[in-house]
């Protein structure tokens, strides 16, 4: 195979940005509804044609994929037989897919955009295992996507997944009030207002790229309100604990709680405690500091926990 990022790109991934001869590769993947934003890490033995398996990486909200660069490229380093897929979420990424935003672009179109990516990498990669991941509301989407096709993924990593009442948690009953119709719209539309704000003193401990990222949301109100509208749906939609779904699959999903989790908080026990006996090893409380917006500054230490899952899998 011959180093060019044409060629190190599936075919159901097109090269996006300037073009780059080394992980992560920029791409998009072009959905009926639109393009999504996508990160590529190849298998680094280009030898055999297909990976040992794919990492299937689905973002919390905002769902933009530069936040979790440390966190997939740490992954990816410890295991290079892996070739690894971050799939954004529909017109949350500045400069991708919309000028306008679009109402069907909700949970609905998020999941199915998941599932199309999935049968991307089974059509594409044969009988190669698929591990599907997600953080925040990305891990309740992905389990929608092993609803949906439960024959075509070897396992699951949720990440402080959101999966119950998220209208009931402190963060949810903080902030829900900003997520209801009109205020996206105005808060979009003032977005211009936070552009001369000092990222770098209100964010010192974010790295200088995830600030860029922050920035370009920030300056994208049609992104911005995709984030908001989502963000209500997912308050009225992410309520009973899918517990039949939890108990089907048990034997091949893996959870991974933070430490202090304002977007989980008490509902947390009733997620852990259907997995009893042998199966309580696949819940892992979070290290001590790691919050539930990991992929700021604590990326590498997840990458690990997920990283001795996969070797007992792999």
């Amino acid at each position: 195979m011959e180093a060019t990022e044409a060629n190190y790109l599936p075919s159901f991934l097109a090269p996006y940005g300037s073009p780059s001869p080394i992980n992560p590769l920029h791409a998009v993947f072009n959905h009926p509804l639109g393009a999504a934003h996508s990160l590529w890490w190849s298998s680094c033995d280009q030898s055999h044609k297909d990976p040992d398996a794919v990492f299937l990486f689905i973002p919390g909200n905002p769902g933009l994929l530069d936040f979790y660069v440390e966190f997939l490229s740490s992954l990816h380093n410890k295991h290079p037989g892996l070739a690894v897929f971050g799939h954004a979420h529909l017109s949350h990424t500045p400069g991708v897919h919309a000028e306008k935003f679009n109402p069907e672009y909700g949970l609905r179109a998020q999941i199915q955009s998941a599932v199309e990516a999935l049968d991307a990498i089974r059509a594409a990669f044969g009988c190669t295992k698929i591990v599907l991941a997600g953080h925040s509301v990305g891990a309740w989407i992905a389990l929608q996507v092993l609803k949906s096709r439960p024959s075509d993924v070897s396992h699951i990593f949720l990440l402080c997944p959101t999966l119950i009442h998220i209208a009931d948690t402190p963060n949810g009953r903080r902030l829900s009030w900003l997520f209801r119709s009109p205020l996206p719209w105005v808060i979009s539309q003032l977005s211009y207002l936070t552009r001369p704000l000092p990222l770098s003193l209100l964010f010192p401990d974010w790295s200088t790229p995830q600030r860029a990222v922050l920035r370009s949301l920030l300056s994208s109100p049609t992104n911005i309100f995709a984030c908001l509208s989502m963000a209500h749906e997912e308050m009225i939609t992410i309520r009973e604990l899918d517990t039949a779904l939890l108990t089907e699959h048990i034997h091949r999903i893996y959870l991974y709680f933070a430490e202090e989790d304002e977007w989980v908080s008490h509902h947390r026990s009733s997620i852990a405690r259907i997995f009893v006996g042998d199966q309580a090893a696949r819940v892992v409380g979070g290290q001590a500091g790691v919050p539930h917006a990991f992929c700021l500054n604590h990326g590498k230490e997840v990458a690990s926990q997920c990283s001795a899952w996969l070797s007992l899998n792999l």
